[in-house]
């Protein structure tokens, strides 16, 4: 990574969920001129089990089982120019890949995808992955979960190209046996 862009993967961290660590985020866009740039933030990166059965005393949203549900998102937000506004009316497309690096020999790498659709006066999305560790092919094992976004194309008849992508890391999960519960 050259030292321009590593300066400014660090210019834009985020402070992130407490107990896990801050996010990095960066994001390029390829319209400059015209009637305005567009460009976007993702934030707030984060996963949660839904379990009210304890895997550890405090119940940590970062540990779950094999077969519990979780809900993994993040937040999109967009400046407010002209193009952005037009953009956001066309129902543009938001495709947001959330990749699990697993730690550990039995740990897999798994990327998972969730998209939506812009809509007129809307600047800023949650987008969420509600999934089953055991279904998503999540083995027992830690991972650490970035997400990357790929803005456009519009989903109408005047399609465009993808016009933009983004990445923020990383949060941590741990995956234990179904029924290993307390």
């Amino acid at each position: 990574m050259s030292l321009e862009i590593e300066a400014m993967a660090l210019a834009a961290e985020v402070k992130g969920v407490e107990g896990q660590p801050d996010e990095l985020t960066l994001s390029e866009t390829y319209s400059r001129s015209i009637v305005g740039p567009v460009s976007f933030k993702l934030s707030n990166l984060d996963v949660r089990g839904r379990s009210f059965k304890p895997a550890a005393p405090a119940n940590s949203q970062y540990i779950i089982a094999a077969d519990e549900v979780y809900d993994l998102k993040v937040d999109i937000e967009f400046n407010r120019t002209p193009l952005t506004e037009l953009l956001m009316c066309l129902g543009t497309q938001i495709t947001i890949y959330f990749s699990f690096e697993g730690v550990g020999r039995r740990a897999v790498e798994i990327d998972l995808s969730e998209m939506i659709l812009t809509r007129k006066d809307v600047y800023k999305y949650t987008v969420v992955h509600t999934g089953v560790p055991a279904r998503d092919g999540l083995t027992s094992g830690l991972y650490a979960i970035a997400a990357t976004a790929e803005v456009g194309p519009v989903r109408n008849a005047c399609s465009t190209k993808v016009f933009g992508h983004g990445y923020i890391k990383e949060i941590l999960l741990q995956v234990y046996p179904a029924g290993a519960e307390i």
